[in-house]
């Protein structure tokens, strides 16, 4: 397997580890405010391959305690399950990233036991959800099935959506509140601009929209809170 970025280590990307963040090529979303632009399509050169990973790992046992893996879509690798094994195997535990697309490679992680925790982003509104991901047409049943698998996996999870002012107003947030309701927590990003995102003229929103939003949301999901406000 391709390994095509590594991040040695984090206190955010995994809540309550110390972590090194490990990022895989490949996405069939294309998301407009997206900050790993060039893991799409696969065309980033790979800096290591799993077993240059494992070796990293072995090195750090004792000083970092789990492994988040992201992308790019990770769930589109087919050797995504045996990669978290190994990385288990070693003692870590396990974070996965998803964009909740590919719900029979999620039950097969989550039946395993293979993840300690997952992060499935929620792009936006049902009628929105397309344009949010990028997408001329995008099949919403796959997206609902995985929200149905975390929150009846028993997994720890969470939902997040990075809000973007030109994408995200009031009105989404009570029907990604109807799409969610019930889940475990639920976080609203604030959209930072990067050199690596492909699409210019995107903003954050004020911090008042977002705590708007957020208010809005939390009829359905009480636990929910806003990441990247100050």
């Amino acid at each position: 397997m391709k390994i095509h970025g590594l991040q040695k280590m984090t206190l955010l990307d995994f809540p309550g580890r110390v972590a090194c963040t490990v990022f895989l090529g490949h996405c069939d979303f294309r998301c407009p405010f997206c900050h790993n632009y060039e893991l799409i399509d696969g065309s980033a050169p790979a800096i290591m391959d799993d077993e240059e990973l494992f070796s990293f790992l072995e090195k750090r046992r004792g000083l970092l305690e789990g492994v988040a893996i992201t992308g790019g879509e990770p769930c589109l690798n087919r050797d995504l399950p045996d990669l978290m094994r190994r990385i288990r195997s070693l003692g870590y535990a396990v974070k996965l990233d998803t964009n909740g697309n590919h719900p029979a490679m999620l039950r097969q992680i989550l039946s395993e036991g293979l993840a300690d925790y997952v992060a499935m982003d929620i792009k936006n509104s049902p009628a929105k959800y397309a344009l949010t991901a990028g997408r001329d047409a995008l099949d919403l049943d796959p997206i609902k099935e995985s929200i149905r698998l975390l929150m009846e996996s028993g997994v720890d999870y969470e939902f997040r959506t990075t809000v973007v002012d030109e994408l995200h107003e009031a009105e989404d947030f009570e029907e990604i509140g109807k799409l969610i309701c019930g889940a475990k927590r639920y976080f609203l990003q604030c959209f930072t601009d990067r050199d690596s995102v492909p699409y210019g003229n995107l903003h954050a929103p004020s911090a008042e929209k977002l705590r708007a939003y957020a208010e809005i949301a939390a009829r359905y999901v009480p636990d929910t809170s806003l990441r990247g406000v100050d």
